[in-house]
Protein backbone atom coordinates (compact mmCIF):
# COMPACT_ATOMS: atom_id res chain seq x y z
CA UNK A 1 0.00 0.00 0.00
CA UNK A 2 1.45 3.50 -0.71
CA UNK A 3 1.51 5.70 2.50
CA UNK A 4 0.51 8.45 0.55
CA UNK A 5 -2.55 7.30 -0.96
CA UNK A 6 -5.64 9.00 0.60
CA UNK A 7 -8.46 8.21 -1.30
CA UNK A 8 -10.48 5.40 0.12
CA UNK A 9 -12.46 3.32 -1.85
CA UNK A 10 -16.41 2.74 -0.40
CA UNK A 11 -17.61 -0.83 -1.77
CA UNK A 12 -21.76 -0.83 -0.79
CA UNK A 13 -24.75 -1.74 -2.59
CA UNK A 14 -27.02 0.59 -0.20
CA UNK A 15 -26.60 4.52 -1.51
CA UNK A 16 -27.72 5.12 1.86
CA UNK A 17 -25.42 4.28 3.85
CA UNK A 18 -22.58 4.38 1.22
CA UNK A 19 -23.96 8.68 1.24
CA UNK A 20 -23.78 8.40 5.33
CA UNK A 21 -20.05 6.39 5.03
CA UNK A 22 -18.56 9.56 2.41
CA UNK A 23 -19.82 12.41 4.62
CA UNK A 24 -18.87 11.06 8.04
CA UNK A 25 -15.45 11.09 6.37
CA UNK A 26 -15.50 14.26 4.37
CA UNK A 27 -16.43 16.03 7.70
CA UNK A 28 -14.30 14.15 10.47
CA UNK A 29 -11.20 13.13 8.29
CA UNK A 30 -11.36 15.04 4.87
CA UNK A 31 -10.41 12.26 2.76
CA UNK A 32 -12.08 11.45 -0.29
CA UNK A 33 -14.17 8.49 -1.10
CA UNK A 34 -14.68 6.56 -4.10
CA UNK A 35 -18.12 4.39 -4.68
CA UNK A 36 -18.72 1.86 -6.06
CA UNK A 37 -22.03 -0.16 -5.83
CA UNK A 38 -21.00 -3.61 -6.86
CA UNK A 39 -17.77 -6.12 -6.85
CA UNK A 40 -17.81 -5.49 -10.80
CA UNK A 41 -17.53 -1.49 -10.59
CA UNK A 42 -15.34 -1.65 -7.67
CA UNK A 43 -12.77 -4.47 -9.49
CA UNK A 44 -12.65 -1.98 -12.83
CA UNK A 45 -11.84 1.10 -10.38
CA UNK A 46 -8.91 -0.35 -9.23
CA UNK A 47 -7.61 -2.25 -12.44
CA UNK A 48 -8.53 1.49 -14.05
CA UNK A 49 -5.75 2.56 -12.16
CA UNK A 50 -6.51 6.25 -11.81
CA UNK A 51 -6.88 6.67 -8.01
CA UNK A 52 -4.27 5.18 -5.15
CA UNK A 53 -6.49 4.02 -2.22
CA UNK A 54 -5.05 3.98 1.36
CA UNK A 55 -8.51 2.34 2.56
CA UNK A 56 -11.33 -0.04 1.35
CA UNK A 57 -14.00 -0.06 3.34
CA UNK A 58 -16.17 -3.48 1.72
CA UNK A 59 -20.07 -4.51 2.12
CA UNK A 60 -19.36 -8.79 2.54
CA UNK A 61 -22.08 -9.30 0.66
CA UNK A 62 -22.60 -7.93 -2.47
CA UNK A 63 -25.02 -8.96 -5.27
CA UNK A 64 -22.76 -9.85 -7.26
CA UNK A 65 -20.52 -11.30 -4.40
CA UNK A 66 -22.66 -12.67 -1.81
CA UNK A 67 -19.83 -14.55 0.05
CA UNK A 68 -17.33 -11.90 0.79
CA UNK A 69 -15.73 -12.43 -2.84
CA UNK A 70 -14.47 -8.76 -2.79
CA UNK A 71 -12.54 -8.87 0.42
CA UNK A 72 -10.02 -11.33 -1.02
CA UNK A 73 -9.76 -9.30 -4.10
CA UNK A 74 -9.28 -6.02 -2.52
CA UNK A 75 -6.51 -7.29 -0.18
CA UNK A 76 -4.96 -9.16 -3.30
CA UNK A 77 -4.36 -5.72 -3.98
CA UNK A 78 -2.24 -5.07 -0.94
CA UNK A 79 -5.09 -2.38 0.06
CA UNK A 80 -6.37 -1.98 3.69
CA UNK A 81 -9.72 -3.88 4.09
CA UNK A 82 -12.59 -2.59 6.91
CA UNK A 83 -15.51 -4.95 6.31
CA UNK A 84 -19.32 -3.69 7.20
CA UNK A 85 -21.60 -6.00 7.87
CA UNK A 86 -25.50 -6.17 9.29
CA UNK A 87 -25.60 -10.25 9.58
CA UNK A 88 -22.89 -11.21 12.55
CA UNK A 89 -23.06 -14.28 13.59
CA UNK A 90 -19.88 -16.59 15.28
CA UNK A 91 -19.59 -18.23 11.88
CA UNK A 92 -19.63 -14.59 9.88
CA UNK A 93 -16.77 -13.52 12.41
CA UNK A 94 -14.52 -16.34 11.78
CA UNK A 95 -15.17 -16.13 8.18
CA UNK A 96 -13.85 -12.42 8.27
CA UNK A 97 -11.03 -12.64 10.59
CA UNK A 98 -9.46 -15.49 8.09
CA UNK A 99 -9.41 -12.73 5.42
CA UNK A 100 -6.57 -10.78 7.26
CA UNK A 101 -9.00 -7.86 7.62
CA UNK A 102 -7.82 -4.50 9.60
CA UNK A 103 -11.47 -5.00 11.02
CA UNK A 104 -15.16 -5.21 10.99
CA UNK A 105 -17.69 -2.98 11.25
CA UNK A 106 -21.68 -3.67 12.10
CA UNK A 107 -24.18 -2.03 10.86
CA UNK A 108 -25.67 -0.43 13.75
CA UNK A 109 -26.46 2.77 13.40
CA UNK A 110 -24.82 6.40 13.93
CA UNK A 111 -22.28 4.68 16.16
CA UNK A 112 -21.06 2.26 13.30
CA UNK A 113 -19.86 4.87 11.43
CA UNK A 114 -18.24 6.39 14.47
CA UNK A 115 -16.57 3.43 14.72
CA UNK A 116 -15.20 3.23 11.10
CA UNK A 117 -13.60 6.46 11.73
CA UNK A 118 -11.57 5.50 14.75
CA UNK A 119 -10.40 2.74 12.51
CA UNK A 120 -9.67 4.67 9.80
CA UNK A 121 -7.89 6.55 12.52
CA UNK A 122 -5.41 3.52 13.98
CA UNK A 123 -4.84 2.67 10.35
CA UNK A 124 -3.09 5.94 9.40
CA UNK A 125 -1.29 6.19 12.67
CA UNK A 126 -0.14 2.18 12.84
CA UNK A 127 1.57 2.92 9.45
CA UNK A 128 4.42 5.20 11.32
CA UNK A 129 3.77 2.74 14.44
CA UNK A 130 6.96 0.27 14.87
CA UNK A 131 7.06 -2.84 17.16
CA UNK A 132 9.71 -5.36 18.52
CA UNK A 133 8.66 -8.79 18.67
CA UNK A 134 10.89 -10.72 20.56
CA UNK A 135 10.51 -14.64 21.02
CA UNK A 136 13.38 -17.52 20.30
CA UNK A 137 10.86 -19.62 18.24
CA UNK A 138 10.75 -18.63 14.39
CA UNK A 139 7.08 -19.83 13.98
CA UNK A 140 6.01 -17.80 16.76
CA UNK A 141 7.84 -15.03 15.78
CA UNK A 142 6.40 -14.95 12.10
CA UNK A 143 2.56 -15.56 13.40
CA UNK A 144 2.51 -12.36 15.82
CA UNK A 145 4.57 -10.66 12.67
CA UNK A 146 1.81 -11.50 10.54
CA UNK A 147 -1.11 -10.39 12.76
CA UNK A 148 0.54 -6.84 13.25
CA UNK A 149 1.37 -6.23 9.24
CA UNK A 150 -2.27 -7.25 9.30
CA UNK A 151 -3.21 -4.17 11.39
CA UNK A 152 -0.18 -1.96 9.27
CA UNK A 153 2.11 -1.99 11.74
CA UNK A 154 5.96 -1.68 11.02
CA UNK A 155 7.66 -5.06 12.77
CA UNK A 156 10.86 -5.59 13.66
CA UNK A 157 12.30 -8.93 14.90
CA UNK A 158 14.55 -10.22 17.95
CA UNK A 159 15.16 -14.11 18.52
CA UNK A 160 16.44 -13.54 22.14
CA UNK A 161 16.83 -10.45 25.13
CA UNK A 162 19.73 -9.65 24.18
CA UNK A 163 19.27 -9.15 20.06
CA UNK A 164 16.19 -6.95 21.42
CA UNK A 165 18.36 -4.38 23.26
CA UNK A 166 20.62 -4.02 20.13
CA UNK A 167 17.59 -3.63 17.95
CA UNK A 168 16.07 -1.50 20.51
CA UNK A 169 19.46 0.96 19.81
CA UNK A 170 19.38 0.43 16.14
CA UNK A 171 15.71 1.18 16.23
CA UNK A 172 14.73 4.09 18.71
CA UNK A 173 11.45 5.06 17.38
CA UNK A 174 10.24 1.33 18.56
CA UNK A 175 6.48 1.97 20.29
CA UNK A 176 5.93 -1.29 21.86
CA UNK A 177 8.11 -4.33 22.70
CA UNK A 178 6.29 -7.76 22.12
CA UNK A 179 8.34 -10.15 24.21
CA UNK A 180 7.63 -14.34 25.01
CA UNK A 181 8.36 -15.01 28.62
CA UNK A 182 10.22 -18.51 28.24
CA UNK A 183 13.38 -17.58 26.21
CA UNK A 184 17.49 -18.60 26.84
CA UNK A 185 20.06 -16.36 28.02
CA UNK A 186 17.67 -13.69 28.89
CA UNK A 187 13.94 -14.54 29.73
CA UNK A 188 11.12 -11.54 29.19
CA UNK A 189 11.24 -10.37 33.00
CA UNK A 190 14.97 -9.88 32.14
CA UNK A 191 14.45 -8.48 29.39
CA UNK A 192 11.30 -5.93 30.52
CA UNK A 193 13.39 -4.72 33.78
CA UNK A 194 16.50 -3.97 31.03
CA UNK A 195 14.25 -2.26 29.13
CA UNK A 196 12.91 0.02 31.60
CA UNK A 197 16.53 1.09 32.40
CA UNK A 198 16.40 3.58 29.41
CA UNK A 199 12.67 3.66 28.24
CA UNK A 200 10.53 4.97 30.64
CA UNK A 201 6.49 3.55 30.44
CA UNK A 202 4.80 6.93 28.65
CA UNK A 203 7.47 6.62 25.92
CA UNK A 204 7.67 3.03 25.27
CA UNK A 205 5.52 0.08 25.87
CA UNK A 206 5.89 -3.75 26.53
CA UNK A 207 3.32 -6.76 26.14
CA UNK A 208 4.72 -9.55 27.92
CA UNK A 209 3.54 -13.25 26.35
CA UNK A 210 3.25 -16.38 27.42
CA UNK A 211 2.23 -20.24 26.94
CA UNK A 212 3.09 -21.22 30.41
CA UNK A 213 -0.08 -21.57 32.75
CA UNK A 214 1.36 -19.79 35.91
CA UNK A 215 -0.95 -17.19 37.00
CA UNK A 216 1.89 -15.23 38.76
CA UNK A 217 3.53 -14.48 35.38
CA UNK A 218 0.87 -11.89 34.53
CA UNK A 219 2.07 -10.06 37.87
CA UNK A 220 5.56 -10.74 37.68
CA UNK A 221 5.95 -9.65 33.78
CA UNK A 222 3.94 -6.03 35.30
CA UNK A 223 6.40 -5.80 38.15
CA UNK A 224 9.15 -5.53 35.98
CA UNK A 225 7.70 -2.74 33.79
CA UNK A 226 5.31 -4.44 31.45
CA UNK A 227 2.41 -2.35 30.09
CA UNK A 228 0.61 -5.39 29.54
CA UNK A 229 0.04 -9.41 29.23
CA UNK A 230 -1.18 -12.12 27.37
CA UNK A 231 -1.44 -16.19 27.73
CA UNK A 232 -0.98 -18.07 24.98
CA UNK A 233 -3.38 -19.05 23.16
CA UNK A 234 -5.42 -16.00 22.59
CA UNK A 235 -7.66 -14.30 19.86
CA UNK A 236 -6.14 -12.23 17.61
CA UNK A 237 -9.08 -9.96 18.19
CA UNK A 238 -7.82 -9.59 22.06
CA UNK A 239 -4.28 -9.09 20.61
CA UNK A 240 -5.29 -6.54 17.90
CA UNK A 241 -7.08 -4.62 21.33
CA UNK A 242 -4.57 -4.63 23.66
CA UNK A 243 -1.73 -4.08 21.10
CA UNK A 244 -4.19 -0.73 19.26
CA UNK A 245 -4.67 0.47 23.09
CA UNK A 246 -1.13 0.34 24.11
CA UNK A 247 -0.87 2.38 20.91
CA UNK A 248 -3.04 5.31 21.24
CA UNK A 249 -2.23 5.35 24.70
CA UNK A 250 0.93 6.02 24.17
CA UNK A 251 -0.15 8.75 21.53
CA UNK A 252 -2.58 10.35 23.89
CA UNK A 253 0.11 10.62 26.55
CA UNK A 254 2.69 12.04 24.05
CA UNK A 255 -0.64 14.25 23.01
CA UNK A 256 -1.46 15.89 25.98
CA UNK A 257 2.64 16.54 26.67
CA UNK A 258 2.83 18.40 23.45
CA UNK A 259 -0.55 20.20 24.02
CA UNK A 260 1.34 21.77 27.24
CA UNK A 261 3.94 23.28 25.42
CA UNK A 262 2.80 23.65 21.58
CA UNK A 263 0.24 26.40 19.91
CA UNK A 264 -2.75 24.08 18.98
CA UNK A 265 -3.03 25.45 15.15
CA UNK A 266 0.51 26.07 14.20
CA UNK A 267 2.86 23.78 16.03
CA UNK A 268 4.82 26.56 17.65
CA UNK A 269 5.88 26.89 21.36
CA UNK A 270 2.50 28.51 23.12
CA UNK A 271 2.64 31.36 25.39
CA UNK A 272 2.80 29.40 28.74
CA UNK A 273 5.49 27.53 27.83
CA UNK A 274 7.84 30.36 26.23
CA UNK A 275 7.78 32.26 29.27
CA UNK A 276 8.93 29.46 31.33
CA UNK A 277 12.14 28.48 29.30
CA UNK A 278 12.33 32.19 27.82
CA UNK A 279 13.31 33.14 31.77
CA UNK A 280 15.94 31.10 31.57
CA UNK A 281 17.51 32.05 28.14
CA UNK A 282 16.88 35.88 29.86
CA UNK A 283 18.92 35.22 33.03
CA UNK A 284 21.87 33.32 31.03
CA UNK A 285 21.79 36.65 28.92
CA UNK A 286 21.84 38.86 31.80
CA UNK A 287 24.79 36.91 33.26
CA UNK A 288 26.48 37.64 29.82
CA UNK A 289 26.56 34.02 29.19
CA UNK A 290 24.86 34.23 25.60
CA UNK A 291 23.35 37.03 23.57
CA UNK A 292 19.64 37.72 23.04
CA UNK A 293 18.12 38.88 20.33
CA UNK A 294 13.92 39.13 20.95
CA UNK A 295 11.68 39.99 17.95
CA UNK A 296 7.77 40.46 17.21
CA UNK A 297 6.22 39.57 14.30
CA UNK A 298 2.84 40.52 12.98
CA UNK A 299 0.73 40.20 9.69
CA UNK A 300 0.13 43.27 8.32
CA UNK A 301 -4.44 44.08 8.16
CA UNK A 302 -4.76 40.68 9.27
CA UNK A 303 -8.56 41.44 10.13
CA UNK A 304 -8.70 42.12 5.81
CA UNK A 305 -7.63 38.83 5.05
CA UNK A 306 -10.63 37.21 7.74
CA UNK A 307 -13.10 39.69 6.24
CA UNK A 308 -12.44 39.48 2.44
CA UNK A 309 -11.24 35.54 2.60
CA UNK A 310 -12.74 33.99 5.66
CA UNK A 311 -11.25 32.63 9.71
CA UNK A 312 -10.33 29.28 7.35
CA UNK A 313 -8.31 31.36 5.01
CA UNK A 314 -6.69 33.36 7.80
CA UNK A 315 -6.11 29.70 9.72
CA UNK A 316 -3.87 28.94 7.12
CA UNK A 317 -1.94 32.07 6.82
CA UNK A 318 -1.43 31.76 10.02
CA UNK A 319 0.03 28.32 9.82
CA UNK A 320 2.04 29.28 6.59
CA UNK A 321 3.94 32.31 8.74
CA UNK A 322 3.99 30.10 11.20
CA UNK A 323 6.10 27.60 8.83
CA UNK A 324 7.93 30.52 7.11
CA UNK A 325 9.69 31.87 10.51
CA UNK A 326 10.37 27.95 11.79
CA UNK A 327 12.36 27.54 8.40
CA UNK A 328 14.38 30.34 8.43
CA UNK A 329 15.57 29.84 12.23
CA UNK A 330 17.33 27.14 14.18
CA UNK A 331 16.20 24.33 16.21
CA UNK A 332 17.97 26.23 19.30
CA UNK A 333 16.00 29.16 18.98
CA UNK A 334 12.10 29.52 20.46
CA UNK A 335 9.40 30.47 18.35
CA UNK A 336 6.18 30.91 19.52
CA UNK A 337 2.59 32.20 18.72
CA UNK A 338 2.05 34.89 20.90
CA UNK A 339 -1.70 35.68 20.52
CA UNK A 340 -3.73 35.56 17.65
CA UNK A 341 -1.45 36.66 14.56
CA UNK A 342 1.24 37.79 16.27
CA UNK A 343 4.91 35.45 17.17
CA UNK A 344 7.79 36.29 19.05
CA UNK A 345 11.12 35.35 18.81
CA UNK A 346 13.87 34.48 20.88
CA UNK A 347 17.18 33.95 19.16
CA UNK A 348 20.77 33.24 21.50
CA UNK A 349 24.20 34.14 19.21
CA UNK A 350 23.54 35.87 16.53
CA UNK A 351 25.78 37.54 14.39
CA UNK A 352 25.19 41.74 14.53
CA UNK A 353 26.12 42.12 11.47
CA UNK A 354 23.98 39.65 9.93
CA UNK A 355 20.67 40.68 11.91
CA UNK A 356 19.40 42.62 9.96
CA UNK A 357 19.38 41.10 7.06
CA UNK A 358 18.49 37.66 8.08
CA UNK A 359 15.07 39.17 9.39
CA UNK A 360 15.11 41.23 6.43
CA UNK A 361 15.15 38.18 4.46
CA UNK A 362 12.31 36.72 6.37
CA UNK A 363 10.00 39.85 5.66
CA UNK A 364 10.75 39.72 1.51
CA UNK A 365 10.24 35.90 1.71
CA UNK A 366 6.76 36.50 2.93
CA UNK A 367 6.22 39.93 1.06
CA UNK A 368 7.20 37.94 -2.29
CA UNK A 369 4.58 35.24 -1.85
CA UNK A 370 1.83 34.31 -3.74
CA UNK A 371 -0.45 32.62 -0.83
CA UNK A 372 -3.02 30.29 -2.74
CA UNK A 373 -6.81 29.06 -0.72
CA UNK A 374 -8.70 27.36 -3.49
CA UNK A 375 -9.02 29.49 -6.98
CA UNK A 376 -8.08 33.08 -4.50
CA UNK A 377 -4.82 34.65 -3.92
CA UNK A 378 -3.96 35.78 -1.08
CA UNK A 379 -0.92 38.16 -0.82
CA UNK A 380 0.10 39.88 2.64
CA UNK A 381 3.44 41.03 4.57
CA UNK A 382 4.74 41.13 8.16
CA UNK A 383 5.78 43.79 10.26
CA UNK A 384 8.87 43.30 12.55
CA UNK A 385 10.33 44.77 15.77
CA UNK A 386 13.54 43.43 16.48
CA UNK A 387 15.84 44.09 19.74
CA UNK A 388 19.25 42.98 20.45
CA UNK A 389 19.03 45.19 24.25
CA UNK A 390 17.99 43.43 27.25
CA UNK A 391 15.48 45.05 29.74
CA UNK A 392 15.23 44.39 33.00
CA UNK A 393 13.08 41.75 32.44
CA UNK A 394 12.19 39.17 29.93
CA UNK A 395 8.72 41.21 29.73
CA UNK A 396 9.91 44.09 29.66
CA UNK A 397 12.37 42.69 26.68
CA UNK A 398 9.51 41.38 24.63
CA UNK A 399 7.95 44.81 25.08
CA UNK A 400 10.97 46.89 23.50
CA UNK A 401 10.34 44.48 21.21
CA UNK A 402 6.79 45.31 20.68
CA UNK A 403 6.99 48.94 20.40
CA UNK A 404 9.76 48.57 17.64
CA UNK A 405 6.89 46.27 15.79
CA UNK A 406 3.94 49.16 15.91
CA UNK A 407 6.30 51.53 15.16
CA UNK A 408 7.29 49.71 11.90
CA UNK A 409 3.73 49.05 11.51
CA UNK A 410 3.08 53.08 12.06
CA UNK A 411 5.74 53.54 9.15
CA UNK A 412 3.88 51.88 6.46
CA UNK A 413 4.09 48.55 7.57
CA UNK A 414 5.98 45.37 5.63
CA UNK A 415 9.03 46.59 6.83
CA UNK A 416 11.47 45.41 9.45
CA UNK A 417 12.59 47.95 12.73
CA UNK A 418 15.71 46.87 14.63
CA UNK A 419 17.39 48.89 17.68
Amino acid sequence: MDNNATKILVVEDSALFAGAIVKKIANQLTLECVVAKSFQQAREIIEHGEDEFGIAILDLTLPDAPDGEIVDYVISQAIPVIVVTGDFTDDTREHILKKDVVDYILKEGPSSLDQMVSVIRRIQRNQSSKILVVDDSKVSRQAVKKLLETQRIIVVEAADGKQALKQLEKHPDVKIVVTDYNMPEMDGFELSARIREKHPMDKLAIIGLSAHGNPLLSAKFLKQGANDFLAKPYANEEFFWRVNQNIEMLHYIESLKKSAIEDYLTGLYNRRYFFSVGEKLFQNARRSNLQLTTAMFDIDHFKRINDTFGHGVGDQVIKYVAETLKAGFRASDMICRFGGEEFCLLATNMRSQETFFHFEQIRKTIAEQHFKSGSAIVDFTISIGVTTRLADTLEETINQADELLYRAKAEGRNRVNLE
